[in-house]
């Protein structure tokens, strides 16, 4: 698929850490597109990812999907619906689920700015994520799985590194 054939409202889906903020900062910068970055309305900036009010996220999620055109990356189940209803196409990134472990261990311990991170955020290594991650995400694939088969919106599924960097390279993303 071309990256065109997503339209101007895009949904970027997918287990922690598996690239879904730095794809769409890609496509953002590629096709004008502003950004908006889910962990960032649903947790409390300056903080260490304390989860704002349910109200309050689902206001700023509404807000930001208002918009004409947009590439939001994340799930958070509660406003997909919704953000569906809007999209004009989705990418599922269906990575390993060690290479998200990896990937989370990475950015917690070296990089102290990452694209979709908190503003003012502290990282630090959670037992809770790496729980999240090696056991709830495998029942979250399942459910993401069939929802993106539901889906009559053009979409693409990438299951691994190799086929999210080959997608990049076609679609010419930096």
């Amino acid at each position: 698929m071309r990256l065109s054939d997503f339209g101007e409202r895009i949904c970027i889906l997918g287990p922690s850490n598996s690239g879904k903020s730095t794809l769409a900062a890609a496509i953002g910068r590629k096709c004008g597109l502003p950004v908006v970055h889910l962990d960032r309305l649903y947790h409390l900036p300056d903080t260490d990812w304390v989860p704002r009010p349910k109200e309050d996220f689902v206001a700023l999620h509404d807000k930001a999907i208002a918009g004409d055109r947009w590439v939001i990356d994340g799930n958070y189940g509660l406003s997909m619906p919704r953000r569906f209803s809007r999209a004009t196409g989705v990418i599922l990134l269906d990575v390993p689920m060690p290479l998200s472990l990896y990937r989370y261990v990475r950015r917690t311990l070296f990089q102290s700015d990452r694209l979709g991170g908190l503003d003012g955020g502290h990282e630090s290594l959670k037992w809770e994520m790496i729980r999240h991650i090696a056991v709830t995400t495998p029942n979250n694939r399942r459910r993401w799985a069939d929802m993106f088969e539901e889906l009559t919106l053009p979409k693409i599924r990438l299951t691994s590194a190799a086929a999210i960097r080959r997608c990049r390279a076609d679609w010419q993303l930096d």
